[in-house]
């Protein structure tokens, strides 16, 4: 591919991080997960009620499949005090791929996450058994006595990862949703077990984009703009252990444009619809489109050990002038939500797959 190509073609990209909701909401956003470009999906698992145990996560699989049974969907269970090594055993011979912790408060449903990890050796040992993969949202609770808040909670929250990675060595851990150079410069430190994912979102914004505007609003939030240039640093490098967790995070319009005296405006933003298109623009704008198929799809499969076959489908992006994502959004009343970008242009676009036959 030459600097100037005019198409793009990326073997079967894959989305290792992405929220996907719920009963009628999940109808609504799942089918923009292959709209978006991509053919598999990690999912998490912070519902209402989270998925702690086996049979509730083949469940939800079962209803995304019948939603969009063209993607593949990974399972992940939440990390609570409920689950048991044997649960772990259970759930790898299901086919369940991953575990995921949230520290408690920290992001959307999160008030059931954990505040200790010493509590969960023998289930990570039994995951470090079972092959099962520990993904870990990398920040600790704010607490004003400790002058922790959302701009320096990843950092603090590092000596766990390093912790977690001594004691488990064989344990595959991804660090997900990255936003600082400290995060970077810690997974890349640490042994081929480690792993971490980056937004699309987190590679354009800084904490002035989503001051006063909840459209650029999420946990973890945009940080310093040398925390950008860290990110965009690894992923030009081509890092084999840093690849896509979009973090696609709907929420309802109304949650999403307002907060009252009393209530935030909800966190998080939604790029399955435009990932692919958005991923290409941003890596193209700081000069790193010749990495975009080993960020979107080479590196994380590997890691995961999904690698693609030679009969996946390719997915071929062209080059547009201005091609801007629409205001207008998805769904109504409950289910409507609204991409981020929006009203933004995008300089690529997925060329459908009968043009491609063409």
């Amino acid at each position: 591919m030459s600097g100037a190509a005019e198409t793009i073609s990326v073997a079967s990209p894959a989305d290792f991080h992405v929220h996907l909701r719920q009963g009628e909401l999940a109808k609504v956003v799942t089918p923009h997960v292959r709209q978006g470009g991509f053919s598999l999906a990690y999912v998490m698992p912070n519902l209402k009620p989270p998925i702690t145990n086996t049979e509730q996560a083949l469940l939800y699989r079962a209803q995304l499949q019948a939603i969009d049974p063209a993607v593949e969907y990974l399972m992940t269970l939440y990390l609570s005090p409920e689950l048991t090594p044997e649960e772990i055993r259970k759930a790898a011979a299901a086919g369940i791929t991953g575990v995921k912790s949230y520290p408690r408060g920290v992001t959307t449903n999160s008030e059931g996450g954990i505040e200790s990890y010493d509590a969960y050796d023998a289930v990570f040992a039994a995951m470090e058994e079972t092959g099962m993969v520990l993904n870990l949202h990398g920040e600790v609770p704010s607490v004003a006595e400790t002058n922790i808040c959302v701009l320096n909670a990843e950092p603090a929250f590092l000596p766990h990862l390093r912790k977690l990675h001594a004691k488990f060595p064989k344990l595959r851990i991804v660090l997900e949703h990255a936003t600082t150079r400290a995060a970077v410069e810690c997974v890349k430190s640490l042994g081929d077990t480690v792993a971490c994912t980056i937004t699309a979102h987190h590679l354009a914004l800084t904490v002035d984009d989503w001051a006063g505007q909840s459209w650029n609003f999420c946990k973890p939030v945009a940080k310093y703009p040398d925390d950008r240039m860290a990110l965009q640093e690894v992923v030009r490098e081509g890092h084999p252990r840093f690849f896509l967790g979009s973090d696609s995070a709907p929420h309802p319009f109304q949650a999403k444009a307002t907060a009252s005296p009393t209530h935030a405006c909800a966190a998080g933003l939604y790029t399955s619809p435009v990932l692919l298109p958005l991923v290409a623009h941003l890596l193209e704008s700081f000069g790193a489109l010749d990495k975009l198929e080993g960020f979107v799809s080479t590196h994380g499969r590997a890691f995961y050990g999904r690698r693609a076959s030679a009969s996946d489908r390719r997915v071929v992006l062209r080059r547009v002038s201005s091609k801007v994502v629409g205001i207008e959004g998805y769904g109504a009343g409950p289910t409507h939500v609204v991409p981020f970008w929006a009203g933004k242009a995008i300089g690529w676009e997925l060329v459908e797959e009968r043009e491609q036959e063409a």
